[in-house]
């Protein structure tokens, strides 16, 4: 397979996957976007368009340079996605959304805590909601990398959802459980008692969440 050939494949990839954020909620018209990390560098969706509108060739491709190729802007994200490229070997695909029970936690400012056992499958004992900065700046990316030490999901204040994972197809999957875990928290919140699982009850979690999935060994 060529690197054209793969790169081709990456960009609708993006698409495709732009397209199921929408389709299941996540994302409303232009908002959010989607990082991929190819080559030396990263592709990300461009400012201001649409899923339904994007096709492959509007993938944005910069470097950690901050510059950019293609007739299409990239989104105005792009720092966040930058940094979290450089600091993480692990990661290799970022979703941004603006997902209606991530974001309303997020303007309450809180972190989803141990009140269930999937919380740790972003990664931790919680999902950590980072201060306010104004969007496409650094200091959202500063804040969104904190957020996101040692995890996989993070809230963004009064913004939104990052999640990150090794593939693109992962990091869609965790979006929709982390989505999916913060209409539950909200649910429980509107009840007025949480019951919280403690820190050795989640460490057992996370270790266990280790060889989730995985073949057995022999």
């Amino acid at each position: 397979m060529s690197a054209t050939f793969s790169e081709d494949m990456l960009r609708q990839q993006m698409v495709d996957t732009a397209l199921q954020l929408s389709n299941k909620g996540l994302n409303r018209g232009a908002s959010g976007n989607i990082g991929v990390r190819f080559g030396s560098g990263f592709l990300i969706t461009p400012t201001g368009l649409p899923a339904d509108e994007m096709v492959g060739g509007d993938m944005v491709l910069m470097d950690f340079d901050g510059k950019h190729q293609g007739a299409r802007s990239p989104s105005s994200e792009w720092r966040f996605h930058r940094d979290i490229f450089a600091s993480r070997s692990d990661v290799n695909a970022i979703v941004h959304t603006h997902s209606t029970f991530a974001t309303t936690l997020a303007c309450m400012g809180r972190d989803v805590p141990a009140f269930h056992y999937m919380v740790a499958a972003a990664g931790g004992r919680s999902i950590r909601c980072s201060p306010y900065a104004t969007f496409g700046t650094q200091l959202l990316s500063d804040y969104a990398l904190s957020a996101l030490e040692s995890r996989f999901a993070c809230l963004l204040g009064n913004h939104g959802l990052i999640v990150v994972g090794g593939s693109l197809k992962r990091a869609l999957a965790l979006t929709v459980e982390v989505e999916s875990l913060c209409e539950q928290y909200w649910r429980v919140l509107q009840a007025g008692e949480v019951n919280l699982l403690s820190d050795e009850e989640m460490d057992l979690v996370l270790h266990k969440f280790k060889s989730y999935g995985k073949p057995e060994q022999q």
